[in-house]
């Protein structure tokens, strides 16, 4: 159901505010989401929007919309590895909010940041041309919405401006609502992130849970990208375990994978991620399935490994892919994974599951020209594996 605020519903908001009831609604569907931030209030406009036209009301007059982007084809057009169905693009036949008026003046920050906060399934009106938002504040998901969808229809692109995280979603953070004990375990949010890119995020000097997550930051429920890109992003330079220059993920729930399919990490010489660790992607206690996508030009530049040795800051592990914990697989199907690099081990992939019951499954895939200056296994360039077993390696290509 396509929203629209007009002045009756903004006094309700402002009323049931007055009692106290900082709740969300179990089905948002049906009644007005308690936003609850300043940035969201302003692109509550009071006068409202037609359906179809300005999704979460009107532009504020001092909010700068959208800029003229590029456009990008994402994933790897060599991999044909079949995609299951919880794993593919989310419906956005109907969607919750519809942001902009077909023009990219019409699509800003402060509506994106608000249908992030408000949940459900968020597509874009910016016009017929690629566009770029510049995220001016980082875009939170509540921990009460069942599911935040954001299609970015091929078009759009959220950019940090270098200066900041772009979305975050954090079941275990008090502040955007307590709804369990069992935190690091929680179902829902279910986030999807699809036909979008991220570009320019930065995470450097934010140690929450332990840092990283330059693009995307994610603890619990649930996390996939389907036909994204990310360039440009980073997270600290040091530190032994903190990575993910695109996307950092803790715990999802019942230990279920993260997809990631047919997407590009980099891409292009200068467009890769830059981390401490994990240049495209970093994880702990996590499993991901990754599928027809593009690792390139990303690096870990951190020094001294993990744990870091005497003397240095750590890291520099994992120049596309970190992964650390106990019991979790890494599963690369369909994928090219080529220069990327790193200070320490795994110039492609850092894999150590501390308890050894870990496996990695590499299929119908192309590592190479992934340094490590550090260290890595023998007899798989570019990977350092510490698991149950070595990685098996099907109709793959592995080299210097």
């Amino acid at each position: 159901m396509r929203r629209r605020f007009g002045i009756m519903l903004v006094v309700a908001a402002l009323a049931l505010a007055a009692c106290g009831d900082e709740r969300l609604p179990a089905d948002p569907g049906d009644h007005l989401p308690n936003v609850g931030d300043s940035a969201a209030s302003e692109a509550l406009d009071a006068s409202g929007a037609p359906d179809g036209a300005g999704g979460i009301g009107s532009a504020p007059s001092s909010g700068a919309g959208a800029t003229k982007g590029q456009s990008y084809t994402n994933g790897n057009p060599d991999g044909h590895a079949a995609v299951p169905q919880e794993a593919q693009a989310a419906d956005t036949s109907s969607p919750t909010w519809i942001l902009g008026d077909g023009t990219p003046a019409g699509c800003t920050s402060e509506k994106f940041v608000a249908a992030v906060a408000a949940g459900g399934t968020i597509t874009f009106n910016c016009g017929p041309d690629p566009v770029t938002i510049v995220v001016k504040e980082t875009a939170k998901v509540r921990n009460r919405s069942p599911k935040v969808v954001i299609d970015g229809g091929g078009k759009v692109t959220l950019s940090g401006e270098g200066k900041r995280r772009i979305l975050y979603q954090n079941t275990c953070d008090k502040a955007q609502e307590w709804t369990t004990g069992h935190c690091q375990d929680q179902e829902t949010p279910a986030l999807t992130v699809q036909n979008i890119a991220f570009a320019d995020g930065n995470s450097t000097g934010d140690k929450t849970e332990g840092g990283g997550g330059g693009a995307i930051f994610v603890r619990g429920g649930r996390f996939k990208a389907v036909n994204t890109r990310f360039v440009r992003n980073r997270c600290d330079d040091t530190g032994p375990d903190l990575g993910g220059a695109a996307i950092r993920v803790l715990s999802q729930y019942h230990n279920q994978p993260v997809y990631i399919v047919g997407s590009t990490f980099g891409g292009a010489s200068g467009q890769g991620g830059v981390c401490a660790n994990g240049g495209a992607l970093s994880s702990i206690q996590v499993s991901w399935v990754v599928l027809n996508s593009v690792f390139s030009y990303n690096s870990a530049i951190g020094k001294g490994a993990n744990p870091a040795r005497s003397g240095t800051p750590g890291g520099g592990s994992g120049g596309a892919i970190y992964c650390d914990g106990d019991n979790f697989t890494v599963r690369l199907a369909g994928t090219l994974i080529e220069q990327n690099k790193a200070n320490e081990g795994g110039g492609a992939v850092f894999f150590v599951s501390n308890n050894r019951t870990g496996t990695m499954s590499i299929e119908g895939s192309t590592l190479r020209k992934n340094p490590s200056a550090g260290f890595e296994t023998s007899g798989f360039p570019g990977i350092f594996f510490l698991g149950a077993k070595p990685p098996s390696v099907s109709s793959s290509t592995l080299s210097k």
